[in-house]
């Protein structure tokens, strides 16, 4: 079977119905990006239509990379947080004009190139691979809060806590329990406990179920009247409309539009919005392939990622395609942990998702019609099974992967950043056992990904990324 010398499924202890299932609850957990990526770049002048083929194309692209050369259970597309900075502190924040876009996604090319480099000298594996054991379980955990509170925070479930007074912003908590007669809410909640029971007796696609009966819900509640549409608030419609309908919207307004003379007169400036793409795409990619790999059982008994080297430069591939197509930087979707908790374990499960990332592009007003409320309860679920890996932890002992590991947990949540948990749970470790006498235990290149951090913490200190 052509499908099984590809992949491997037997040896990886799946089969195509399973993988299947899997990559199609990964594309539904991601499917949102497909409508947040065009709406949010498109504050910055890009060409909306162009900007959502460009998302869809680049991550079927990318992903099937991932899933051909890599054979993991792990899709792509425009990462969240690189595109919020893409439009608010490149385009809109520095001042650039009309064109910043243009400038900005030449700086995603060029980190794409940079990454493409780091892969083939195998520097980015080897800080998968060189991460102690404990801060990679902290990793796992943390991934699994961070996703929880996405989940949480879209369906509006928490919210932030701040109002405004006499002018100025108050606030007694930095969060707040959301609006319980809030329709999302509600049917976000109703997902959670809908996927529990599914999950208690064993329906196997349990995740995606939860998923299309709580997107089918919010179509009942918004033709009821509970669910009220209203775009200037964020709330969007659950029915498909093919309104003004374009099967294959025009690429051209977003294809291969660099600014390469802005980087001649202002090679200072462009390289510190290159350097935090750099940063903030490494250590999200790592982070995301660690903890799904590390849900998934795809770690070797060494605790390390096989085959890390050809998911690194997946990703890198990806992100250098998407620049070329006209969007943010492309990288690892820590969504795919809710196909790899369906059961997906190869790249059959990301093929899948590129598949359907294709399929999404002339069928884009039903897949856009997903709501996040209900894409939460898969994320917030996942974000449960991810946080069994504290349980493989050690507390006692060493305090540097005790310490370490803690921070990598609490920190991603609580800044709303897999790469800044990541920054505090390694910086920490290695300066912990500095300071305790135990210089031998730190490996080289855990002493190189300690100098970028502290690189990193420099630049935000100057507020200059």
């Amino acid at each position: 079977m052509l499908l099984e010398k590809i992949f491997k499924l037997k040896e990886h202890g799946t089969n195509v119905k399973t993988e299947i299932l899997a990559g199609l609850t990964t594309f539904l957990a991601m499917a949102y990006i497909l409508a947040v990526n065009p709406s949010l770049l498109g504050l910055t002048g890009m060409d909306q239509n162009a900007v959502f083929v460009a998302t869809a194309l680049s991550a079927a692209i990318a992903t099937f990379v991932m899933g051909f050369f890599a054979n993991y259970p792990v899709a792509l597309a425009s990462g969240m947080g690189l595109n919020a900075y893409f439009t608010y502190s490149v385009c809109l924040g520095m001042g650039l004009g009309d064109g910043a876009w243009r400038i900005a996604l030449t700086a995603v090319l060029v980190e794409g190139f940079i990454f493409i480099l780091l892969s083939l000298f195998k520097f980015r594996e080897k800080i998968v691979n060189g991460i102690p054991e404990n801060l990679k379980y902290g990793i796992t955990a943390g991934i699994g809060l961070f996703i929880s509170m996405i989940g949480l925070k879209g369906a509006g479930i928490i919210r932030s806590d701040a109002s405004i007074v006499d002018g100025k912003v108050s606030s007694s908590t930095l969060v707040a329990l959301g609006d319980f007669a809030s329709p999302t809410v509600v049917l976000a909640l109703i997902g959670v406990i809908l996927i529990g029971v599914l999950t208690h007796y064993h329906v196997k696609a349990a995740i995606l179920l939860g998923i299309l009966a709580t997107w089918i819900l919010g179509i009942f509640a918004e033709l009821s009247g509970w669910y009220v549409v209203n775009p200037a608030a964020g709330v969007y419609s659950n029915i498909p409309s093919f309104a003004n309908y374009t099967p294959f919207p025009s690429l051209a307004p977003t294809f291969m539009q660099f600014d390469f003379n802005y980087v001649t007169h202002n090679p200072m400036n462009f390289i510190i919005v290159m350097f935090a793409f750099l940063f903030v795409d490494l250590f999200d990619t790592v982070g995301t392939l660690i903890g799904v790999a590390s849900k998934g059982n795809l770690l070797n008994e060494k605790g390390e990622l096989p085959r890390a080297g050809r998911a690194l430069l997946s990703d890198a591939v990806g992100t250098v395609v998407g620049a070329c197509l006209g969007t943010s930087t492309v990288t690892s979707f820590v969504e795919s942990s809710a196909g790899v908790a369906e059961g997906g374990r190869t790249g059959l499960t990301a093929v899948t998702s590129g598949v359907l990332f294709l399929v999404a592009i002339p069928l884009y007003p039903i897949f856009t019609s997903i709501q996040g409320f209900a894409t939460a309860p898969a994320l917030i679920f996942v974000g449960l099974l991810m946080m069994s890996s504290v349980l493989k932890m050690k507390f006692s002992g060493d305090l540097a992967d005790a310490v370490g590991g803690f921070l990598a947990i609490i920190m991603m949540p609580f800044t709303y950043s897999i790469a800044n948990g990541i920054m505090f749970g390694m910086l920490s470790w290695v300066i912990i056992k500095i300071f305790t006498g135990k210089i031998k235990d730190i490996s080289p290149i855990m002493y190189v990904v300690g100098g970028l951090f502290v690189l990193r913490i420099i630049t935000l200190a100057m507020h200059i990324a």
